[in-house]
């Protein structure tokens, strides 16, 4: 099988942002950097010629992916489905970063579209208002959406109202009623929703919702989904409250400091992750399960889709998380 930038990325320990920048020439790369990355990319054989085979046709083959933060699993595990789709049909990724919050993000969101730096784009986890949707519906450029969904646009997303209650109910029909949530930012969007079916589950039950058992480590990086992050709330949370009976973790990774944090404090109690990163199978993680990668190979087809027929029926999906039990729930929940 022929290497991809991902590869490329995984073997030089670097974000498949820097590699983009290196194949494209910018000069926001080290020279270290940069001569790593070419030797690494010689080794495996791997040549950048889609943009060169696209300048001929006067296409860019160009697809750029439009990210919030980077060094996050979540979004490895989309690049990397996007990546494999892409490379069998000789299209070159490229990825913009965009940072901050309110107006400024917005700005830079819309400055990319502006520039028409590629032939279409995947929205990865960018959560704007209605009226900024709108007005980038405006453009006519190709957009898909992944992990977010809004009218009029294609869009690839998991049902995170439907998983947060899954783990939560799971846990509610084998007996256990004072259940903590580790949370992240509340204003993230998939946190939102993750605390809605968190609190359903809980209603369903006509069990009474206690909204001091949703805890959040002191930290906004990576908008708090992080090990730090999880191992902060869970010995908070045991601290406060310690008759917990069980835990859902807005993220595996906060699932992982979460354990730590247990471990540390000599308490067992059933845990239960969101993602399904690898890490979780080794260390027998029980998890909501995204098909991360799958949502990022069947976002890039669709983008495909429009950018050849920008007539066909606009394409919504959703998928439906599944709940995975591993040893961190000791096979205590009922199937």
């Amino acid at each position: 099988m022929a290497s991809t930038i991902y590869d490329i990325a995984k073997k030089a320990g670097v974000s498949i942002a820097t590699v983009s920048r290196v194949f494209s020439q910018s000069n926001n790369v080290s020279e270290k950097t940069r001569d790593k990355v070419l030797k690494i990319a010689e080794s495996v054989g791997y040549h950048p010629q889609a943009y060169a085979q696209g300048l001929a046709s006067k296409k860019s083959n160009t697809i750029m992916a439009v990210v919030p933060v980077m060094s996050n699993y979540f979004f490895m595990e989309i690049l990397g489905g996007i990546q494999d789709k892409l490379t069998k049909l000789g299209y070159e990724l490229t990825i913009y970063n965009v940072t901050g919050t309110g107006d400024n993000f917005f700005q830079q969101v819309e400055h990319v579209i502006r520039r028409r730096a590629a032939e279409g784009y995947l929205f990865i986890s960018i959560h704007l208002n209605p009226d900024q949707w709108d007005r980038l519906h405006k453009y006519p450029v190709p957009i898909t959406l992944i992990d977010e969904f809004y009218e009029g646009f294609d869009s690839v997303s998991v049902d995170n109202v439907q998983g947060a209650y899954k783990a939560t109910k799971a846990f509610i029909d084998s007996g256990y009623q004072k259940i903590g949530m580790i949370s992240a930012l509340a204003s993230s969007k998939p946190i939102q929703d993750r605390i809605k079916g968190y609190e359903l589950a809980f209603e369903d039950s006509d069990i009474d919702f206690d909204p001091s058992l949703v805890v959040s480590g002191n930290t906004d990086y990576r908008d708090g989904f992080t090990e730090k992050g999880g191992y902060e709330a869970m010995k908070h949370m045991i601290q406060e409250h310690p008759s917990l009976d069980a835990c859902f973790c807005a993220s595996d990774i906060q699932a992982v400091g979460a354990l730590k944090a247990m471990d540390d404090l000599e308490v067992s109690i059933p845990l239960i992750g969101y993602d399904d990163i690898e890490i979780s199978e080794y260390i027998g993680l029980s998890t909501i399960r995204q098909p991360m990668r799958d949502m990022g190979a069947i976002a890039t087809q669709t983008l495909l889709e429009r950018m050849n027929d920008d007539k066909k029926a606009i394409s919504q999906t959703l998928y439906s998380p599944q709940l995975i039990l591993r040893k961190s729930t000791n096979g205590i929940l009922n199937k």
